[in-house]
This record gives C-alpha cells, sequence and structure tokens, in this order.
C-alpha cells in the first residue's frame, strides 16, 4: 500500500516511523479520519475545519500551503496511485510535530503521512445486528477544551476497547470526571425520548464529531425531532426510547441493548436516509 507522507508517495510506512518520531514518544499530533465516496471525500470541509482547529489548540504552526483544496489533492492523489477512485475509501490523515526536543518540542513545525483504505459500502447502511453496549468505568474523559480535539493520544479509547472485546460488548459508553456521559469509544452517543433526541454536550467532554454536527444541522431544520445538547446521567439509559451513536464511517449505528434494556432502531432507520442525502449532495 502507497502512503503520502509530507507530499511524497512512499511504500514503505517503516520509514515514517523513526524513534525520534514525536506522535511515536509523545503522541504530540492530531489526525482525522473521513470517508471518500461518490467520487469526493463526504464532508470535506467539516473535517477540513476541524482538523486546523486541533492543530490550533494543539499549538503547531499550520503550514501556507495547508489549504483544503492542498489536503484534498494531496488525500485524491494517494487514492489514485493506489487505484481506488471507484471505490469507497477510509482516509485517515495524521498531522505530527517534527522530530526533537523531550517534552518541549525544538519546533512547532509539523509533518503529516495520509493513509487509504477500502471500504465496503458506498454509502451508510443500517447494521440491525446485536449491538451490545456497556458503561466503561476504569478510566474517565476530562471534560475540557483537549476532549473535543482528535488528537492521537486515545489510550483511554483502546483500554475501552479491550474491556468490552474481553466481556463481549460490541461497545462502550465514556463517562467524564463528572460521572456524566461523554460519548462513545468511537462515537457520539443520541438517547431517544419521544422526538427528543438528546447528546451530551461539548463542555462535557464529547467529542466534536463531524456527523454529529451534519445531523444535528439537518434535523434542526425540521419538525420530527427536537435536538437538545445537554448533559446525560447514566441512569437515564435504561429510561431511554432507543439508543444510536453516530461516526464518519458508520454513519448511523443503533445500539440494540444495555443491561437488561433492548432497543428498537426506529428512529436510526428514520435518519439514515436522511444522512445518505446530505453526504451525497451536500443538502442539509
Amino acid at each position: 500500500m502507497k502512503l503520502n507522507y509530507n507530499g511524497n508517495l512512499i511504500t514503505d510506512s517503516d520509514t515514517v516511523l523513526t524513534i525520534k518520531n514525536r506522535a511515536f514518544l509523545y503522541g504530540d499530533g492530531v489526525f482525522d479520519t473521513c470517508k471518500y465516496s461518490y467520487q469526493k471525500l463526504i464532508f470535506w470541509e467539516e473535517h477540513y475545519l476541524r482538523l486546523m482547529a486541533g492543530m490550533r489548540i494543539l499549538r503547531m504552526d499550520i503550514p501556507m500551503v495547508f489549504s483544503m483544496e492542498y489536503l484534498e489533492d494531496e488525500i485524491l492523489t494517494l487514492i489514485k496511485a493506489n487505484s481506488l477512485e471507484n471505490n469507497p475509501v477510509r482516509v485517515r490523515i495524521t498531522i505530527f510535530r517534527k522530530d526533537g526536543g523531550k517534552y518541549t518540542p525544538i519546533t512547532n513545525e509539523v509533518d503529516y503521512i495520509i493513509e487509504t483504505e477500502v471500504m465496503n459500502n458506498p454509502f451508510y447502511v443500517l447494521n440491525e445486528e446485536p449491538y451490545e453496549v456497556e458503561l466503561f468505568k476504569d478510566f474517565f474523559v476530562q471534560p475540557d477544551l483537549l476532549a473535543n480535539v482528535k488528537h492521537i493520544n486515545r489510550t483511554v479509547n483502546v483500554l475501552g476497547s479491550i474491556f468490552a472485546e474481553e466481556n463481549d460488548y460490541q461497545n462502550c459508553i465514556l463517562l467524564n470526571s463528572n460521572k456524566s456521559i461523554a460519548g462513545m469509544l468511537n462515537g457520539n452517543l443520541f438517547v431517544v425520548q419521544g422526538n427528543a433526541l438528546k447528546t451530551p454536550p461539548l463542555t462535557d467532554g464529547a467529542l466534536n464529531g463531524i456527523t454529529r454536527k451534519m445531523l444535528i444541522k439537518t434535523l434542526n431544520k425540521t419538525e420530527d425531532y427536537e435536538v437538545i445538547e445537554t448533559s446525560i446521567s447514566p441512569f437515564e439509559l435504561q429510561k431511554a426510547d432507543e439508543l444510536f451513536f453516530t461516526n464518519s464511517l458508520v454513519g448511523i449505528q443503533p445500539i440494540s441493548q444495555y443491561r437488561k434494556k433492548a432497543y428498537p432502531c426506529t428512529t436510526a432507520k428514520s435518519l439514515i436516509g436522511k444522512l445518505n442525502t446530505s453526504a451525497r449532495f451536500g443538502v442539509v
């Protein structure tokens, strides 16, 4: 597989992962994952703006060349080099501070690497297979600005994923240090109560998810549902009519069970078409 590393196509990813790399040493970087489909990057402007915001929060120097068009062209060049133009593709771009220094970097200049991986479906398909989740209570998300950033230090997410696998859960719900819900291991949680869709606010440590953002924008223009960004207690989950979460790769994933409560996926079914329309035609 070819990679795009700092503007150069390479075939050996080991040349990137040197012992001096600050991403490897300190988790000093940000990343973004998006989907390529319909011959375009889905919600690319929103992904780009989130990536740039993350770089600013981590006090990285943003190169003058890092325009939205430049990075898009870099991604499309890699997709073409890997002969994936007609496939749905998972794209990850990782940006990290250049080598050097201890905790204090020598420079705030950056390098980057882009990776591609073929996917199965060009559009979002609702997965109605059993999907059971549980709270992950070993470690907590800190409800601050850093929690909203897709930085590459994802230790809580990794440990939560191991916990889920060891206990035969499909996913876990993350709590913040105030014991309110922050989100899922890999997405943003929505709690359905009647026609109200509740989701944790960014101030509770929720990731600034792109699909979350686009879904909220879409629903705010309809009268079918009311979206409420508010703190959610774990005790509310078993009282909910339905649970689902969102991310950029699966779109909407319904949750079928949490502890003794089983949930339908009626709302998720009604929303998946709206999300596909928004992704395909840019209609919000």
